[in-house]
């Protein structure tokens, strides 16, 4: 019986991955090659479930409709009395010594 040498066994598998057209990986490091070949689960997830119907999308596409969102009216309201209470978001800074100047308040 004849002993095959390692380094006639390691061209042997070379061989088989070209002809195969698999990843040649002598040392057996995990290169993620699995996950890689899967199928992608975006698409089938994003088909699986219906598109979310949403107000203000729908008052855009359709004007003539007149679509009234009382949800961001009310977040609308909300800001504007924040703001009559002096609770409101800062103003932005317009250049950067502005911007250095509402830190140094703080």
């Amino acid at each position: 019986m004849s002993v095959v040498s390692p380094s006639r066994l390691a061209k042997l598998t070379k061989l088989r991955c070209n002809i195969f057209q698999t990843v040649y990986n002598p040392t057996g490091i995990r290169t993620g090659a699995k996950y890689l070949r899967a199928r992608l689960r975006g698409p089938a997830m994003m088909s699986y479930y219906p598109p979310t119907l949403n107000i203000s999308r729908v008052a855009r596409m359709y004007p003539e409709l007149e679509l009234l969102d009382e949800d961001e009216e009310q977040r609308l309201q909300d800001i504007e009395d924040r703001k009559k209470r002096g609770k409101g978001a800062p103003k932005k800074a317009k250049t950067k010594e502005d911007g250095r100047r509402n830190q140094r308040r703080k």
